[in-house]
């Protein structure tokens, strides 16, 4: 018995778990160059306005190579008869120390751009995945800047643009929401038109749904694998085909499930 324990003891010793000590400024440099490889090669960010925005996943992976990672507090329901409305509380426990190191705030509301149709635990998940996305750019906003990214959440720039981009002009608007068609003013040649209306690719909110939803159980590591490698080349039309299929493929295999029980 007391060889055995000598034996774990001897093996745990041999190996080397890669972490860093924001302390130390030569093992900042090499998390900021772990983070920024790893950002890349999954495709964890979202372009807004020419800028790249870290996506949660990003900030969380940063935060886990620190040993910090979030613990919900709280999620509020604050809606009111014309809204419905959460507001969730995360903060940043840091596993070497035992100590809390930094939080977070959120909201998320159906009367945000593009969540008017979405569910109520969908608004409470948002809420919860923005102030996580929150409480990580309070801690470690100057790292993810050291990677070479903008130090907010792309979640919360896509909460802060929903006004921005609420008003475009009449007709450009008008060619862009209903493009199967062909709506093109009558004085204005064809070509004007498509140089007027570039493609409009999948909003930070579609990616963030398609995300959720791939988390799902039902959904293998294969489809997720496909659709996250593709989610950076979706225009909105693909991406509203991609989460419904997405819910369909989740609906039936959960009740094939219970049936199946």
């Amino acid at each position: 018995m007391n060889e055995a324990t000598k034996t774990t003891k001897d093996i745990t010793k041999k190996v080397k778990v890669e972490s860093f000590d924001i302390s130390r400024s030569d093992e900042t440099l090499d998390l900021a160059k772990d983070l920024a490889k790893f950002i890349k090669d999954n495709k964890l960010t979202t372009n807004v306005q020419g800028k790249e925005f870290v996506n949660v996943e990003g900030w969380q992976y940063a935060g886990s190579r620190l040993g910090i990672v979030p613990i919900v507090e709280h999620v509020i329901n604050v809606s009111s008869p014309e809204e419905m409305k959460y507001q969730a509380k995360v903060t940043l426990f840091d596993l070497r120390h035992n100590a809390t190191v930094g939080a977070g705030f959120a909201v998320c509301s159906n009367k945000e751009s593009g969540k008017k149709f979405y569910q109520e635990f969908a608004i409470m998940s948002m809420a919860q995945t923005r102030a996580i996305g929150k409480a990580y750019r309070n801690c470690l906003a100057w790292i993810i800047r050291a990677a070479g990214y903008e130090p907010t959440p792309a979640e919360e720039m896509d909460y802060n643009t929903n006004t921005a981009t609420a008003a475009p002009a009449p007709a450009v608007a008008v060619a862009q929401a209903v493009p199967a068609m062909q709506v093109v003013p009558a004085e204005a040649p064809a070509p004007a038109a498509e140089a007027a209306a570039p493609v409009q690719y999948a909003t930070a909110a579609q990616k963030e749904e398609i995300i959720r939803l791939l988390n799902h159980p039902v959904i293998t590591r294969p489809e997720k694998t496909k659709m996250l490698l593709n989610i950076n080349r979706l225009d909105e039309e693909r991406a509203v085909q991609a989460i419904a299929k997405l819910r369909k493929a989740i609906d039936d295999r959960e009740n094939g499930e219970k049936a199946a029980a």
